[in-house]
């Protein structure tokens, strides 16, 4: 992998429900003099697609790995932060083309385990599934932290997310995925939490045991850190893109 103290193009992936417009704070807090942002809108989640409820992780993964060939361009790989569900399709990339991600941020989130699907069990008669209303969301993520304002674009701009995206399992067989330098942003979950689970083999954090070079960053707030913690989140990518 290349070493070079240079910044990298860091590629920012939002989450389920989520377009590029989730990072469009954070954007405006990073120089752009240092951090050559991209902040991606995943397949799927474009609601001017008309083929959107068929979009796949495949689909996805592809998006990723054409934006890393872009940024490979500045003969540089390029830094990737990941929010939530936007952890299958960067799992994924990891395990194909490691050397082309110089590091990897989760946000509130992590590497998936092999098999996984997010909603194995959602029938194939469902297309998408739209933002769950607050009260039944707050019962999966913490909603700490995010005024009326945020819930009320965040109800807005959201995209259903496509059902191909939600009952894919994650094919995984790489061991090379371990050795990408990870940050892990701890927001509803603290470190020592999340750490504890990993040991634990905890399904959601058993590959997080396995990783070879990790860095841990506890930012305490909800689900959305993008929104809710936004100057410090910005400040986390910054420092992270320099190591």
């Amino acid at each position: 992998m290349t070493t070079t103290n240079a910044s990298p193009t860091v590629l920012l992936i939002p989450g389920h429900w989520l377009g590029a417009w989730a990072w469009d704070e954070i954007a405006e807090h990073l120089d752009p003099a240092r951090e050559r942002t991209t902040a991606m809108t995943l397949p799927g989640l474009d609601p001017a697609d008309p083929a959107r409820t068929t979009r796949t992780l495949d689909d996805q993964v592809e998006a990723i790995l054409t934006a890393l060939a872009d940024a490979d361009a500045a003969d540089l790989p390029a830094m990737i932060v990941a929010h939530s569900g936007a952890n299958a399709p960067v799992s994924i990339v990891l395990d194909r083309h490691p050397e082309l991600v110089r590091r990897v941020v989760w946000v509130d989130s992590g590497p998936a385990a092999p098999g996984v699907a997010f909603a194995p069990d959602l029938p194939d008669a469902v297309a998408e599934l739209p933002l769950p209303p607050f009260d039944a969301l707050a019962q999966q993520a913490s909603l700490e932290g995010l005024s009326a304002g945020d819930l009320e674009r965040f109800r807005t701009r959201a995209v259903p997310e496509p059902g191909p995206v939600l009952r894919q399992p994650i094919a995984l067989s790489n061991p090379q995925r371990h050795a990408v330098p990870t940050t892990l942003v701890c927001c509803s979950l603290p470190s020592a939490q999340v750490r504890e689970l990993a040991d634990a083999g905890h399904p959601m954090f058993a590959e997080v045991a396995l990783l070879d070079d990790v860095t841990v960053v506890d930012l305490p707030t909800g689900h959305w850190p993008m929104w809710s913690r936004t100057a410090d989140l910005a400040e986390t990518i910054r420092v992270e893109a320099t190591r």
